[in-house]
């Protein structure tokens, strides 16, 4: 007899409605054979799996993976916006989230000057400290400024000599990420987001499209 959809065994279940569904799209009834699994838990599996982004439904209704499961990473999809910055600004550009009450570098491009900022894939700072940390803490309005603006700058706050501006990326009504921009303060001023702004806010919202997610912000200013 098979075992329940609450049972031990969901999870192979799944899994194995996943692996059908790799070569392409299939009907219930071709799904129920490729897998073996009764009619009925086949298809509250497929709707569940439908519901998390994990299967989708193509244009005749049949199932197919979903985009949770095709759609590129987050620092797949933020590096072309992150180079375009780059290249725009002419300094250093990075991708963070939030990890455990810091931040962590997931994307890194490096300014063609010589003098740069440098930032490791994989580093670990501190989400207090730095544009990009209050970008991060824009959803819990932990600052006002920031909410109405969009971006926010750092000038030798977690390094000497090195100043970044940085914008939140949201994804329905939360922040995810935190796309930024730093160099050395003799080129980028003591302000740098009168310099940097426009351009670190574009590329926030260009990962947002990238990735497929549905944006949120306080004002309609923050969308400028």
């Amino acid at each position: 007899m098979e075992r329940s959809v609450g049972g031990v065994g969901v999870l192979d279940k799944a899994v194995s409605i996943l692996d059908a569904l790799e070569p392409g799209p299939l009907s219930l009834n071709q799904l129920v054979a490729a897998t073996g699994i009764s009619r009925a838990t086949t298809h509250r599996l497929a709707s569940a799996l439908e519901h998390h982004g994990f299967v989708a439904r193509d244009p005749g209704g049949r199932f197919t993976l979903g985009a949770r499961l095709t759609r590129p990473s987050l620092a797949e999809a933020a590096r072309p916006a992150l180079e375009a910055l780059r290249d725009a600004t002419g300094e250093s550009t990075q991708l963070y989230v939030p990890r455990n009450g810091s931040r962590v570098c997931v994307v890194s491009l490096e300014s063609p000057h010589s003098l740069r900022t440098i930032v490791a894939v994989g580093a670990v700072l501190p989400l207090d400290k730095g544009s990009a940390g209050r970008a991060l803490l824009a959803s819990l309005a932990a600052d006002p400024e920031l909410s109405r603006r969009g971006w926010a700058q750092s000038v030798e706050e977690r390094e000497r000599g090195v100043a970044s501006v940085s914008a939140p990326v949201w994804r329905d009504g939360e922040v995810v990420a935190a796309v930024s921009v730093s160099g050395p303060v003799d080129r980028t001023s003591r302000t740098p987001g009168r310099r940097y702004a426009t351009d670190v806010k574009a590329a926030a919202r260009a990962v947002e499209a990238a990735m497929g997610w549905s944006p949120w912000c306080s004002s309609a200013e923050d969308r400028t």
